[in-house]
């Protein structure tokens, strides 16, 4: 049978995709089993200590609490329009009679035809409106809490440190995803060059994720994620 250059793309660019799928998907589930040995986890036990302790005494600290809301929502406001931003770039290039594969054509492993160079660029720029999406969710979410975390206390408030507590977790979930897919576009944009520098890239990047997502500490972390567990942390 021949080999034909589409067979590179075929195979190894969703080889790459599930590669990172496959350690997203295992970063989930220690998240849920063993919270307090990933970054993730930890941080949200904090925030959720953070959140407790500035409503608790939010006439002393409300300022505290409204000044570190406002600079989480200027890093997720400089993202988004980062996405957006590149979003137009890629439309506007999608969208132009100027055929950008030609000089390409002669050093690129893969795919060349129209369809192909049409559909690399079509997928980063479904990623980077999805990015902009989880960006702009996570940035609606904040705002909220950034009010209501001001709420006054008392036995029959309904704006309980819980609730708020669940509302800005919700917002650093979208804000994670968000950093995630774009994480995820560089291996799709290296494959404008071909697909093995996608395969490369993709298994380039789960070791540095899993250097950025874990904290080495293993028997300590290993008895806190327990009794994460049996305090319900885990249902967070």
């Amino acid at each position: 049978m021949e080999w034909k250059k589409c067979y590179l793309d075929v195979i190894l660019v969703p080889l790459g995709v599930l590669i990172c799928m496959g350690y997203h998907l295992w970063l989930w589930h220690k998240v849920r089993t063993q919270p307090f040995s990933t970054i993730i986890g930890t941080n949200a036990s904090g925030r959720r200590f953070w959140v407790s302790a500035m409503m608790k005494d939010n006439d002393k600290k409300n300022i505290l609490a409204v000044q570190t809301l406002r600079n989480t929502i200027m890093g997720s406001t400089l993202m988004a329009t980062t996405s957006i931003l590149l979003s137009s770039g890629l439309a506007a290039v999608i969208s132009s009679t100027y055929s950008i594969k030609k000089p390409l054509n002669d050093t690129v492993y893969g795919a060349h035809g129209e369809f192909m160079v049409a559909l690399k660029y079509v997928t980063l720029l479904l990623i980077f409106l999805f990015s902009f999406l989880c960006y702009s969710l996570s940035i609606r979410f904040i705002n909220q809490v950034n009010f209501l975390i001001n709420c006054p206390q008392d036995n029959f408030s309904v704006v309980t440190p819980g609730y708020v507590s669940d509302l800005l977790e919700k917002g650093f979930v979208l804000n994670t995803v968000g950093n995630r897919l774009f994480y995820a576009a560089l291996p799709i944009m290296l494959w404008i060059f071909g697909p093995v520098l996608v395969f490369l890239c993709s298994i380039t990047l789960v070791p540095v994720l899993y250097n950025l997502d874990f904290v080495f500490a293993s028997e300590k972390l290993k008895m806190g994620s327990e009794n994460a567990n049996d305090n319900g942390f885990a249902s967070v």
